[in-house]
């Protein structure tokens, strides 16, 4: 049943080294379940029973929460193949500490945790790949968290943006990029206000810094926008 999102699942790092036939094996042991939401549905809801680590099979996922305020930051935009509460897997606690809403009609895949790690009744090595890419993947995770930590001490909007364009300049590899979030969502991600990231974004077009359309970044002045940054 898994065969019509083959493509998407190799995307997810989670399924690495392992094919399509080895999969379906893996699949047969992990007994994962499958869900479809409509947009600005709820996935999951922080504080709720976990229910097992997500992987967006297609649609798109807004993964949020909530400051002691009350406010909502935004933690990532999710795509086919990507995951979400890999970080509560094995945490203990048994609830999600996160909130994820369906960005527009999709569809997920939840993997019970304990299943994951616990050996396999046929001991095959995809299993044991599994478990390695899980390491991976936790680990890289904890980083990404440091990062967006790293955020938080920023104190200038400038730096914030600047910030954000250059990772995703050294992502893409190109000075000309699309980013996956609206200017809301932006705005969340950098924990600032909408009309506040709008005005400096248009402050730093003007000066000839950047270009922007939409979704569509242009960067004009590399050097500029690290000294920003600085």
């Amino acid at each position: 049943m898994f065969r019509k999102w083959a493509n998407d699942l190799s995307k997810c790092e989670l399924f690495k080294g392992i094919t399509t036939e080895e999969l379906n094996l893996v699949f047969c042991c992990l007994k994962p379940k499958v869900k479809s939401y409509e947009r600005n549905e709820l996935v999951t809801v922080a504080g709720e029973r976990y229910t097992g680590l997500g992987i967006v099979m297609s649609g798109q996922v807004v993964v949020t929460k909530e400051n002691a305020a009350g406010n909502r930051v935004i933690l990532a935009v999710n795509g086919p193949g990507e995951m979400f509460g890999e970080m509560s897997a094995f945490s203990g606690d048994g609830v999600w500490p996160i909130s994820v809403v369906a960005r527009g009609t999709c569809t997920v895949m939840f993997l019970p945790a304990g299943k994951i790690i616990c050996n396999c009744e046929r001991l095959c090595a995809s299993h044991r790949q599994l478990i390695t890419n899980m390491l991976e993947i936790v680990s890289s995770q904890a980083l990404v968290l440091h990062r967006k930590l790293e955020y938080l001490t920023i104190k200038s909007l400038r730096g914030k943006i600047s910030t954000f364009l250059l990772e995703q300049y050294k992502k893409a590899g190109s000075s000309d990029f699309m980013i996956s979030m609206k200017r809301n969502e932006l705005a969340d991600f950098l924990n600032v206000s909408r009309p506040a990231l709008s005005r400096e974004m248009c402050r730093m077009r003007d000066e000839g810094v950047m270009k922007f359309h939409g979704n569509s970044i242009k960067i004009e002045e590399l050097e500029a926008l690290k000294e920003m940054v600085e």
